[in-house]
């Protein structure tokens, strides 16, 4: 059984972080960082030796939340952060991660899940796809946030459309850059992206995206990681509020123009720090199960603690923010 299963949430539709686009892009950078070792266990576990293994499924987890086996896990791909931008910009995991779960406790959750052999084969599966995607997600600024759920009912227009402003970041810009939403223009992303990681204008920064990252930790991992995305809420995405941009005629060329830097940056931190996850679950985990020393089998975490109850905040009423939330619903509303 999946965990989180027995949280029923809502039959409301999903949206999609960073689109198909985003979330394969993020892959394919990660691809390339993950050690050969690091890839042939993602390979077994997904039955895919193609040089799209992680791009393929990148987008899962999407396709999932919008089954009826899949909407209780919709929550999971947002953190909804109740400050106040464009004044305030924080993540508080007690405060923001709903009593069904979040992106943050979604994180340590499969990572715990998929470096343990004692589950079946389709739960490693599904959790490996699931940390694909999670990771992609919470690197999405208004993933991180509550306003407007996530900008989700921001009315705004893009290229002559109207549509909301969580869509914008999510597919039409990361679109308008590339041209495309085909595996090939995300792996053509990914290589002028890994280019910039590893010798180019990300170079003396790269180290930075995933110093003090810590599967032992995942919890406080994850919530800097939001930290880290919400905080562009306040500084690139709505740094003058809300009310500016749905007074914008278009958001293109000026604003497009003023954020498509950030997306990029965002989609960079997401695959690099994708990849050194994964080699950080084989490396302390995976690995080390093939030892025989009985302390590390005895430092395993229980069986009955697979469950990703104890990553859940403690069940509290929910707030304004998310009533809201449940109120609009999952989806964005776009016409493009």
């Amino acid at each position: 059984m999946a965990s989180y299963a027995l949280l029923g949430l809502a039959t409301l539709q999903g949206v999609n972080a960073w689109g198909v686009l985003g979330h394969a892009t993020i892959a394919y950078i990660a691809q390339n960082y993950v050690t050969p070792q690091t890839a042939s266990w993602a390979q077994g576990i997904l039955n895919d030796t193609s040089s799209s293994y992680l791009a393929s499924i990148a987008s899962f987890a999407d396709q999932f939340r919008s089954t009826a086996a899949g909407a209780w896990s919709a929550p999971l791909h947002f953190v909804d952060a109740e400050d106040n931008p464009p004044t305030t910009c924080n993540v508080n995991f007690t405060r923001d991660c709903g009593a069904t779960g979040c992106v943050i406790s979604a994180i340590a959750n499969y990572t715990q899940r998929v470096g343990d052999g004692r589950l079946t084969a389709d739960d490693i599966n599904q959790a490996l796809k699931f940390v694909v995607h999670f990771v992609g997600d919470v690197t999405q600024p208004l993933h991180d946030e509550a306003f407007e759920a996530g900008g989700n009912g921001i009315p705004v227009h893009f290229m002559g459309f109207n549509d909301n402003l969580h869509s914008d970041w999510d597919t039409f810009m990361p679109e308008e850059l590339i041209g495309g939403d085909s595996l090939a223009d995300a792996q053509s992303w990914a290589n002028t992206l890994i280019a910039e990681i590893d010798t180019g204008s990300f170079a003396s920064e790269a180290a930075t995206w995933i110093a003090y990252d810590t599967i032992y930790d995942a919890l406080t991992t994850a919530t800097r990681w939001a930290s880290d995305g919400n905080a562009l809420v306040c500084t690139v995405v709505m740094p003058q509020g809300a009310a500016a941009l749905t007074a914008m005629p278009d958001l293109f060329p000026g604003y497009y123009d003023a954020v498509i830097g950030t997306i990029e940056l965002q989609i960079a931190k997401g695959g690099y720090r994708l990849g050194n996850w994964l080699n950080m679950i084989f490396e302390k985990t995976v690995a080390r199960r093939s030892l025989t020393d009985e302390a590390e089998i005895a430092d395993r975490v229980p069986e009955s603690e697979l469950d990703g109850h104890k990553f859940l905040p403690e069940p509290r009423a929910m707030s304004k923010a998310k009533m809201a939330r449940a109120a609009l619903g999952y989806g964005c509303n776009h016409q493009h």
